[in-house]
C-alpha cells in the first residue's frame, strides 16, 4: 500500500461526519455511553444521532432515520441489539454510507444462528460496498482527532503507538496504563469478528500513519497468513511489530473462538511466521507496551555492551542479572573512564560494571558528569542507569535547616527539572540506548519529566533489559530483511 488515503481504514480512522445508531438519553446504554464520550473528547466533526422516537440525545438534533440526515455520513457507528444491525446497514448503503463501525455482538461468536446474521451483514455490505470493522468490536480511537468512540476516555496526549487487536477491551481500557507509562495510542483498532476488515488491512494503515511509530498487535488467529507476512514484510524496513499471540495453547484457543471466533494455530506456526516477516513476539501485555515504549524512543544500539550505574548495590546487581538473561554483556570500562569517575565518586564506591555510587558527592553528577563519562566510552554501547528522585533527600534537608516548606519544595522541584533537562539532553549528545529503572512511582515529578524527554523507565530492571534486548532484536531482523535473508 502506497497510498495511505487507498486503505478501506482511513475513512473510519479520520471521519469528518458520523452517525450514531444506538445511542439515546438512557445514560445505562452502551450507545449513549460511547456518543458520551466521542463528545467529551473533543471531537470536532459533525454527528448525527440516529433514534426512532427522540428529536435529541444528549442535547444533539437526533434523526428517525438514517435516510433523513443532511448529508452523507463518512461513518456509522452501529450499537444496535443484533437483530436489526442488518436493517441499520441496509439503510447505511442507501444513504451512500460507505463506511461502518458494528459495535454489537452476537454473530458468528455466539452459534450457528449468529453466524447466519453475519452472512447476512456481510452480503449486505457486499451489495453496497461498504467496508467495516467488526461485529463484536469497539471500533476506532485516533487521539490525534479527538476521535475516541469507545467507552472509556483519554485524557493525556496522543502518542506514537499503533494498536491493531482483536479484542476491544485493549483499545479503550489501556488509555490510563499507557499514560503512567509514558505512552499513547496514534490510533487503536478493534477488528472484532473481522466479518470485512481485519488486521492485516490495520497493520497496513498504521504502516503508513504518520503518527504512528510503533504498531502493537494483539492477536488470536490471523486468517491471511500470506498476506499478513507480505504486509509486514514492508513494514518492518521503517517501522517495528510487537505481538502478542494468545492462541497457541489449548486453553488460548478456546478463548479465542468463544471470544471474536477465531481459529487458532498452534505456537510454533506462528513462532516460525513472526521470525519469518521480522515480528517481535511478547508473552504478555505488560512486555508488549514496554518494547513499544523502547522501540519508540531508542536509537539503533551499536552493539550489545551495557553500562549499569546505580547507587546502590542491589538494584545494580540485579540489574546486572537481568541483563545477562537477556542476552546484553557488562561492558569493560576503558582505564580513561575509570580514572575520569574517580574524581566524582567517593572512595566508597564501586567503579567496576555495574558503576555503584553508594552516596553521590553532587546529585548532579549522577544526572549529567557521571553518565556523561560512561556514554564517553567506547565499550559502551547502552546505559542503564538506577534513579531514586532526589525530592524524597533534598527537600527534607533543606526543610531541616530553615528553609520554610513551601520555599524548600520549590527548590526540589527546580534542582529536578535542571537535572532532568541535563540527563536528557545527553541522548542527542551521544545517540546510544539510554534508559532508566526505579522502584519509585512513575507519577513522580523526576519520572515524568525523562518520560515526557523521551526516556524509557520501567519499575523493574528485568523489563528495561528484555525491552533493550527488543530493540536488538528488531534492528538485526530489519537488517535481515532488508538483505533478504528472513524469507
Amino acid at each position: 500500500m502506497t497510498e495511505l488515503h487507498s486503505s478501506p481504514v482511513y475513512p473510519i480512522a479520520n471521519p469528518g461526519s458520523i452517525a450514531v445508531f444506538g445511542a439515546s438519553n438512557n445514560a445505562m446504554r452502551m450507545g449513549t455511553i460511547m456518543l458520551t464520550t466521542m463528545m467529551s473528547q473533543g471531537y470536532e466533526g459533525q454527528i448525527y444521532p440516529v433514534h426512532l422516537s427522540e428529536d435529541k440525545v444528549l442535547g444533539l438534533k437526533a434523526y428517525a432515520s438514517v435516510l433523513d440526515i443532511p448529508e452523507v455520513p463518512d461513518l456509522a457507528l452501529i450499537i444496535l441489539p443484533t437483530d436489526i444491525v442488518c436493517r441499520a446497514m441496509e439503510e447505511c448503503g442507501r444513504k451512500g454510507i460507505r463506511h461502518a463501525i458494528v459495535v454489537s455482538g452476537g454473530f458468528r461468536e455466539a452459534g450457528s444462528a449468529g453466524a447466519a446474521m453475519q452472512e447476512e451483514l456481510e452480503r449486505i455490505a457486499d451489495q453496497y460496498g461498504i467496508r467495516f470493522l467488526g461485529p463484536n468490536c469497539l471500533g476506532v480511537a485516533n487521539l490525534h482527532l479527538k476521535l475516541n468512540p469507545t467507552p472509556i476516555a483519554y485524557e493525556g496526549p496522543a502518542g506514537f503507538v499503533g494498536l491493531a487487536s482483536q479484542s476491544g477491551s485493549f483499545v479503550t481500557q489501556m488509555h490510563d496504563y499507557l499514560y503512567r507509562m509514558g505512552l499513547g495510542f496514534s490510533t487503536a483498532l478493534s477488528v472484532g469478528n473481522e466479518a470485512n476488515i481485519d488486521i492485516v488491512d490495520c497493520m497496513e494503515y498504521l504502516g503508513d500513519c504518520p503518527h504512528t511509530k510503533v504498531i502493537a498487535l494483539y492477536i488470536e488467529g490471523i486468517k491471511r497468513g500470506k498476506e499478513f507476512i507480505e504486509a509486514a514484510k514492508a513494514i518492518v524496513p521503517h517501522k517495528p511489530i510487537v505481538a502478542l499471540y494468545v492462541g497457541g495453547s489449548k486453553a488460548g484457543r478456546r478463548a479465542g473462538f468463544s471470544h471474536t471466533g477465531a481459529i487458532a494455530g498452534p505456537d510454533e506456526v506462528y513462532d516460525g511466521m513472526f521470525r519469518q516477516c521480522g515480528i517481535i513476539r511478547v508473552q504478555t501485555i505488560t512486555e508488549l507496551f514496554d518494547y513499544c515504549l523502547a522501540l519508540g524512543h531508542l536509537p539503533m544500539p551499536l552493539g550489545n555492551r551495557a553500562v549499569i550505574q546505580t547507587h546502590s548495590g542491589g538494584p545494580g546487581a540485579t540489574a546486572a542479572d537481568s541483563c545477562g538473561r537477556a542476552g546484553l554483556e557488562l561492558a569493560d570500562l576503558s582505564k580513561d573512564t575509570v580514572e575520569k569517575l574517580k574524581e566524582l565518586i567517593p572512595h566508597t564506591a564501586s567503579i567496576n560494571n555495574p558503576v555503584d555510587i553508594t552516596f553521590s558527592k553532587n546529585p548532579m553528577y549522577d544526572f549529567y558528569q557521571i553518565p556523561d563519562i560512561l556514554l564517553a566510552d567506547e565499550n559502551t554501547d547502552i546505559l542503564m542507569v538506577y534513579f531514586i528522585s532526589p525530592h524524597i533527600f533534598i527537600q527534607p534537608m533543606l526543610e531541616r535547616a530553615g528553609v520554610p516548606a513551601d520555599e524548600a519544595a520549590e527548590k526540589s522541584r527546580t534542582m529536578i527539572e535542571e537535572n532532568c533537562r541535563a540527563f536528557i539532553s545527553l541522548r542527542e549528545k551521544y545517540h546510544k540506548p539510554l534508559v532508566v529503572y526505579t522502584y519509585r512511582s512513575l507519577e513522580e515529578q523526576m519520572v515524568r519529566m525523562l518520560l515526557d524527554g523521551g526516556v524509557p523507565v520501567y519499575n523493574d530492571p528485568d523489563r528495561a533489559a528484555r525491552s533493550l534486548a527488543a530493540v536488538l532484536k528488531y534492528h538485526r531482523h530489519k537488517g535481515e530483511i532488508l538483505a533478504g535473508g528472513a524469507g
